[in-house]
This record gives C-alpha cells, sequence and structure tokens, in this order.
C-alpha cells in the first residue's frame, strides 16, 4: 500500500464495551463489543474511560490503549461482505474518515480531540475476533486483506468526541506504514529485514518508541534473516 498522504482526518464515532458477552475462549467472556457513544470521552494513559479488556494478557496495556479503524477499510469489508460494517463492529474505539489508517506510518502522532496519540503497531486478527464475525476462516481473510488498523499509545491524556478533527502533527521518515510491518511478518525475509532495521534505527535516532512487541520482532528478524 502506499503511504497515506491525508494530514488530517475526522472521528466519526467514539466506541467503548457495550457488554462483556460470553466466549468460548480461554477468558470467557469477550469485550469486543464496543458501540458509539455521545459526547466527549476521556482518554488516559490505558484507553477510553469506562472502556475494558476482557483478555488483558493480548488486549490492552500502554501500547494497545486506542484501537483505531478507517472507514474507507469499513466500506472495503461492507462491499465484501455484503452489510455495512458499522463502528465498532470490529471492536475499533475511534472509527476515522480521512485518515487511510492501516497505512498510517509506525511511530505517527495524532492530535484527536485535546489528546495526543502514537501508532503502535497493528491488530493482529485473533480467534476471538473470527468468533465474533462468525466467518469462515476470518483470521486468514483479514491477515490476507491486510487493512488491519492500527492500535495507539496515549502520549498526552485528553477528551475526544464524534467530530473532533484529526490532525497528524507528526510523521517519522522511515517509510514503514503499519501494513507494511504486517505483511513483512509473512512475507520474504530480505523485506521482513530490511524493514525492521529500518524501524530500529529510526528508534535509535530519536524518531519514535517502538512498542516492546514489535522491538523484540524487529531484533530477531535481524538477528535471524534466514
Amino acid at each position: 500500500m502506499p503511504l497515506a498522504p491525508s494530514t488530517s482526518g475526522t472521528v466519526l464515532a467514539v466506541c467503548r464495551v457495550h457488554a462483556l458477552l460470553p466466549d468460548d475462549g480461554a477468558v470467557g467472556v469477550t469485550a469486543i463489543d464496543k458501540r458509539p457513544v455521545e459526547g466527549p470521552v476521556r482518554v488516559r494513559t490505558l484507553g477510553l474511560f469506562a472502556d475494558v479488556q476482557a483478555d488483558r494478557a493480548h488486549h490492552g496495556g500502554e501500547d494497545q490503549a486506542v484501537y483505531a479503524y478507517s472507514q474507507e477499510d469499513a466500506d472495503w469489508w461492507a462491499a465484501e461482505l455484503g452489510h455495512p460494517v458499522t463502528p465498532g463492529l470490529f471492536g475499533e474505539n475511534l472509527r476515522v474518515d480521512g485518515i487511510p489508517v492501516s497505512r498510517a506510518l509506525v511511530g505517527e502522532r495524532w492530535r484527536v480531540g485535546t489528546a495526543l496519540l502514537e501508532v503502535t503497531h497493528e491488530r493482529s486478527p485473533c480467534a476471538t475476533f473470527a468468533r465474533r464475525m462468525g466467518l469462515p476462516r476470518w483470521v486468514k481473510r483479514f491477515t490476507d486483506a491486510n487493512r488491519v488498523g492500527c492500535y495507539l499509545r496515549v502520549l498526552e491524556t485528553g477528551d475526544l468526541q464524534a467530530g473532533d478533527e484529526v490532525v497528524v502533527e507528526h510523521r517519522p521518515d522511515h517509510g514503514v506504514t503499519v501494513a507494511d510491518w504486517f505483511a513483512s511478518r509473512t512475507t520474504a525475509h530480505e523485506t521482513r529485514g530490511d524493514v525492521s532495521r529500518r524501524l530500529l534505527a529510526a528508534e535509535a535516532e530519536g524518531q519514535l518508541r517502538l512498542s516492546d512487541e514489535v522491538r523484540e520482532r524487529a531484533r530477531l528478524a535481524v538477528a535471524h534473516p534466514s
């Protein structure tokens, strides 16, 4: 995917957990049922006020405080699935328009309302997401499409709401998008190593702070290229 050209967009919906639902996974419940809420919502280091994650071993934390998904990708999926992909269906906290989220750069910073957010990494589809969708081979299908959206950490706490502008305040110059990073995990070793080296170099230069997960994967890719 080409680099996202847009420097601003709009929040279409802010979503947080509506109810914990029974789930066949190890935890027994899931908080993937996110739905739009009205008015301003406080965003703090661990995410939106009153939002929760049921499986905290794999979800949540500072590097996955907020999950964003673009209307562009939602429209693409709507055409594929034959029904609307309403805000929150994929478990996202922010549905945004005008920002191609999956093509955001790792380390890109967004001003949303009075909060400042930083792109950390992609959303990897899991079995809980597959059960939510109820579609065969959903994890592979979502992976192959590489319209994964992105997680963000909170650099400055604040308030945000539907209708707020999303302003890209900073872009590092490594050129690696969220989609590039996700694709590199399953592509040729040369591609994985190149992408990893670019991210590690950018962090060494102080352009961004990689999540622990991305840093470890990148270091392994560089150390073990075969």
